[in-house]
């Protein structure tokens, strides 16, 4: 082509060979990540109804504690003792105190409702002061020979239930839109359904975390929308606070996450269930407390350019945790989980879907929906820690 003299700058616009300089990639600012959902993974099964249901049950428990204020003739030598629970007892059975001094094994004799007799110092075992509030572990029961056979004890199975949720978004492109050509778009339909998508699965995981279910009719109704319980919602046993109770406070200013409340937490769980946590989900602010647990023994060499700061697997005695960043999570709390307790399960048939509606008019439209609830097994083997420092 000969050369002209013409140039883009003097021309404008007017040049017919001349196209807009756009490239074709699309940037994404807003979040969409979903590190939980990808981190339980796709379900092996589905549910098979808007209110799902599954069975739970646990072995007798083996422990117990004390329930009395004054002893006779004193703590070290009493012989008759009340206790929250009677029935667990056992004539026979060998119980260790949790004892500040001394190992301790007392024999129980005879039981009247929540009263134990006891021979004190069992097998020539070093006494010790009984308290209210102590903790008893039943070591075992020792059976007499040709006995007849012991009271029968069992556990009751007990039924669970969660609400499935629907989850939808529109999709509306007019006729004028489909057939222009646009920059990085092939087909405007499909781009707008795969952002609402992305949003849906976004809202699916913070509603698998924060979600909560009607106070009343959580089937639903022409006037009641049905929504999930999650995590936070369903965890009802092992909600810690630093510096209450088992967890001790955090150090430093407030409530602080340090290594020794996370290690409190997750021992408390082991110690009380079968469950080992294996996932450790946590807000940016938290997250950073658990990135400083390796500020003590972190080490440089010289002409060392690049610092790491980042806690991607922690390790405990009590398991090997995962630790997720989830945008979803409160920043005063971490979750505590076990993930193979944990899935999120479509409603048979109502996996994320595009549904094409009757067009009205010049355009086209559709809607994007799935209905989701969450199985919790065993909510006692999971854990959340609030209340903490931000």
């Amino acid at each position: 082509m000969p050369f002209t003299g013409k140039s883009t700058f003097s021309a404008g616009t007017d040049l017919p060979e001349l196209v807009d300089d756009v490239g074709d990639l699309i940037g994404l600012i807003s979040p969409f990540e979903t590190p939980l959902l990808d981190h339980l993974g796709d379900p092996r099964r589905v549910a098979t109804s808007t209110i799902h249901e599954w069975l739970e049950n646990a072995l007798l428990p083996n422990t117990d504690t004390i329930n009395q204020l004054s002893f006779s003739p004193d703590a070290t030598n009493a012989t008759s003792i009340t206790v929250t629970s009677g029935p667990r007892f056992r004539i026979g059975d060998q119980v260790r105190p949790e004892l500040t001094t001394g190992r301790e094994v007392l024999l129980v004799t005879a039981i009247a409702g929540n009263v134990l007799t006891l021979t004190r110092r069992y097998g020539g075992t070093p006494g010790g002061a009984l308290a209210n509030g102590m903790k008893l572990t039943i070591l075992g029961n020792a059976a007499l020979e040709g006995d007849d056979r012991p009271t029968t004890q069992f556990s009751a199975r007990s039924r669970k239930r969660n609400y499935t949720q629907i989850f939808t978004a529109a999709v509306e492109v007019s006729g004028s839109m489909l057939a222009a050509r646009q920059h990085g778009v092939a087909d405007e339909m499909d781009y707008q359904k795969s952002e609402r998508l992305r949003e849906l699965l976004r809202d699916l995981e913070n509603c698998v975390i924060n979600g909560i279910a009607p106070p009343t009719n959580q089937q639903g109704s022409s006037t009641i929308r049905r929504t999930m319980n999650g995590i936070i919602a369903s965890i009802s046993t092992h909600q810690f606070t630093p510096g209450t109770g088992v967890i001790p406070a955090g150090g430093g200013t407030g409530n602080t996450l340090t290594e020794i409340v996370l290690n409190s937490a997750i021992r408390t769980v082991w110690e009380q269930s079968s469950a080992r946590i294996d996932t450790i989900v946590a807000s940016g602010a938290q997250k950073r407390k658990i990135n400083d647990f390796l500020t003590n023994s972190r080490i440089y060499e010289a002409g060392e350019i690049r610092v790491t700061n980042r806690v991607a697997v922690y390790e405990s005695d009590f398991g090997v945790c995962r630790v997720l960043l989830s945008r979803s999570v409160p920043s005063d709390t971490i979750l505590l989980l076990d993930s193979s307790r944990l899935s999120v399960l479509p409603l048979a048939g109502r996996s994320f879907q595009f549904k094409p509606l009757a067009p009205t008019g010049d355009s086209s439209a559709g809607m994007l929906i799935g209905e989701y609830t969450l199985e919790m097994l065993n909510e006692n083997a999971h854990a959340l820690i609030r209340g903490l420092a931000i």
